[in-house]
């Protein structure tokens, strides 16, 4: 059975190509903005441990991934509770978080460097927002019974979909 696909693919006004993912929360803005900016909260549904602070042109410092070496980006844009954006390998994220009567509405954003890191990456955002899905739902994170299982049928079933593939996977073979 295929897993249900959340991302859609799509290419910027500037041309870049992008993966884009929507989530809708019953918790207010200021509950999803800490989810996705406080480094303590993104440890248990980000790949990697982050540290930053939150202004622009700051360093933005990745690590704890036993496929990724440490890394630094730029956070590119802040705007509490609405935006958050940085570099990360060559990838543009962005959050962006709209409070509306159902709760808020979470939008990540994943602006490529290569088209085909897109079903790669998208595959990888599955994961970690089921990861997050929990999170918001009971405060406890996704079981890690298998995430790179998940993250391999998610890949397979993005690659089916049409998604451009053959960007190198970390920690693979």
């Amino acid at each position: 059975m295929s897993p249900d696909l959340t991302g859609t693919r799509l290419t910027l006004d500037d041309g870049r190509p992008a993966i884009r993912f929507t989530r809708t929360y019953a918790h207010p803005v200021g509950r999803i903005w800490q989810l996705v900016t406080d480094p303590a909260e993104l440890a248990h549904w980000f790949p990697s441990r982050v540290e930053l602070e939150l202004r622009p042109g700051a360093t933005i410092r990745f690590g704890g991934d036993p496929h990724m070496p440490e890394s630094t980006g730029t956070v590119l844009a802040v705007d509490a509770l609405s935006r958050l954006s940085f570099e990360w390998g060559g990838d543009e994220l962005r959050f962006d978080l709209e409070a509306d009567e159902n709760g808020t509405s979470l939008t990540l954003t994943n602006v490529l460097a290569s088209a085909d890191a897109a079903a790669r990456n998208a595959a990888g955002w599955e994961v970690c927002l089921t990861a997050l899905d929990a999170q918001v739902r009971d405060g406890q994170a996704a079981p890690s019974d298998g995430g790179a299982r998940s993250w391999e049928t998610y890949y397979r079933a993005y690659v089916e979909a049409g998604f451009p593939s053959g960007a190198p996977v970390p920690g693979g073979t």
